[in-house]
Formats: C-alpha cells, structure tokens, sequence
C-alpha cells in the first residue's frame, strides 16, 4: 500500500519548468519590445508653424522656458554646461538629432546661444520644435 500511496503523489506532482520558461520569455519579449518615451523635462508652449512636421526620433532634447532655463534630461542645466552634456549625449547615440523647444515666449538670444553651444559639441542636425495649427 506505501508504493501505491507514493507513486500517487508522484503524478499528482506539477512540473513548473516549462510555464517559467514561458514566463521568462514573454518577459523578455515585452522589454525588447517596449518603445521608451524621451521628454525634456518641462511642458513648453511651442509657436505655431504652418510648415511643421512630426520627428519622431529625436534623442537630445533641449527645453528652454519662457524666463530663459535651460533644461537636459529633466534637470535644468547652465547655459555653459550646455556642450559638455551635449557632447556626452551625442557621445552616447552618435547618429541622434538634437531637437531645441523654445518656449514662444522665450528669448531669442537664449535660443541662438544654445544653438550654438551644441554646434561647438560637433552636432549639425539640430531641428526647432513647432506646433502644427489647429493642434
């Protein structure tokens, strides 16, 4: 009767191997697939253009605000520190486009000066952000 008890308890037994190995695949599947979402960091209102385009890839992106902040990754940086963290970013992703969003209220000095400090940091695909009408 104990050989029976326990060969009972043997097939009642559930394997987990292979629903883990399910798991850990569909794991990585969503993390390779997950598109992550670059921001500046504040919320600029942007001028409106008629000739505005949507960029989609667009991978340093500079805020500057209405009272003339600076912002790089969420954070507010100086007007100096501007080609260092440029230079570091470029450095990362070399074929990324660096996209400026001016607040329509800012000043244009603010914007030419910052302009500058990322061609001086070796990038030339710099793009403005505009608003399209109507949206």
């Amino acid at each position: 009767m104990r050989r029976k008890a326990s060969s009972q308890e043997d097939e009642a037994a559930i394997d987990m191997t292979p629903m883990l190995d399910i798991v850990f695949i569909m794991l990585i599947f969503f993390i390779v697939t997950t598109s992550f979402v670059k921001e500046a960091g504040i919320d600029v209102s942007r001028p409106n253009a008629s000739t505005a385009e949507r960029k989609e890839a667009g991978n340093i992106l500079i805020a500057i605000r209405s009272n003339g902040d600076v912002w790089i990754d969420k954070r507010q940086v100086d007007i100096r520190s501007v080609r260092a963290n440029v230079e570091r970013l470029h450095a990362e992703n070399p074929e990324g486009a660096v996209v400026i969003i001016a607040d329509k209220a800012s000043e244009t000095g603010r914007f030419v000066e910052v302009m500058d400090q990322v061609r001086l940091a070796g990038v030339e695909n710099v793009s403005i952000a505009a608003q399209e009408p109507g949206s």
